[in-house]
C-alpha cells in the first residue's frame, strides 16, 4: 500500500506541470507589444523551462522596409542598420523567444549601455517589443497604433537593429531598437 501511494505522487507532480504550461501557452495567443525610451530593467526568469528557438531575417527587412517607408510618408529620413544595434535587438528577441527573460524589456539598461558605448555619437536609445503578431505588416501597424510605439518609430534616430525570432509553438517575437 505504501509504494502505491508513493507511485500515484510520481505521476501527480509531472501531471500538474503539463496543466500550467498548456495554461501558459493557451493565455498568451493575442499580439502584444511594448516600448521603452526610458532605463527599464525586468528579471531574468530562472523558474521557466527555457527553449529553442529560430530567427527570422526576412522578417526583421520586412519590418525595416515598412518602418522607413512610414518615416518617409511623414517627411522623416530613414533608419539605418547598425550592426550593433541588430546584435542587441536578436539577443534580446532570441532570450524572450526561449524564455530565459520574461516578455519586456528586461536588460534594456544593460543594451542601452552597450550601444551607447559602441556606436559611434550614440546617446539615445529607445525600444519596441512585441510577440503574438504574424507578419511583419501586423507587428509594423500595431506599433504604429500605440502612442509610444509610434513615437519611437517617428523620433529623431538615425540607426536602428531588428530582431525577430520564432518560439517552439511558431510564436514570433519582436525586438526593434533605435539611437541617435
Amino acid at each position: 500500500m505504501g509504494s502505491n501511494q508513493f507511485m500515484a505522487g510520481n505521476w501527480l507532480v509531472p501531471a500538474l506541470i503539463i496543466i500550467m504550461f498548456t495554461g501558459i501557452i493557451a493565455c498568451a495567443n493575442k499580439p502584444v507589444s511594448s516600448s521603452s525610451s526610458s532605463s527599464k530593467s525586468g528579471t531574468v526568469s530562472a523558474s521557466r523551462p527555457t527553449g529553442t528557438a529560430n530567427v527570422a531575417p526576412g522578417l526583421e527587412d520586412q519590418i525595416l522596409d515598412l518602418v522607413n517607408r512610414y518615416r518617409k510618408s511623414k517627411g522623416l529620413s530613414p533608419l539605418t542598420v547598425n550592426f550593433t544595434i541588430a546584435q542587441e535587438a536578436r539577443k534580446h528577441t532570441m532570450a524572450m523567444a526561449t524564455h530565459r527573460v520574461d516578455f519586456g524589456h528586461a536588460g534594456f539598461n544593460i543594451r542601452s549601455k552597450v550601444i551607447t558605448s559602441k556606436v559611434q555619437g550614440a546617446t539615445s536609445v529607445a525600444e519596441n517589443v512585441a510577440y503574438g503578431s504574424q507578419s511583419a505588416k501586423e507587428v509594423v501597424n500595431g506599433w504604429l497604433n500605440s502612442p509610444g510605439h509610434r513615437r519611437n518609430i517617428e523620433g529623431n534616430y538615425k540607426f536602428t537593429g531588428i530582431g525577430v525570432a520564432r518560439d517552439q509553438q511558431a510564436r514570433l517575437y519582436f525586438t526593434q531598437i533605435f539611437a541617435k
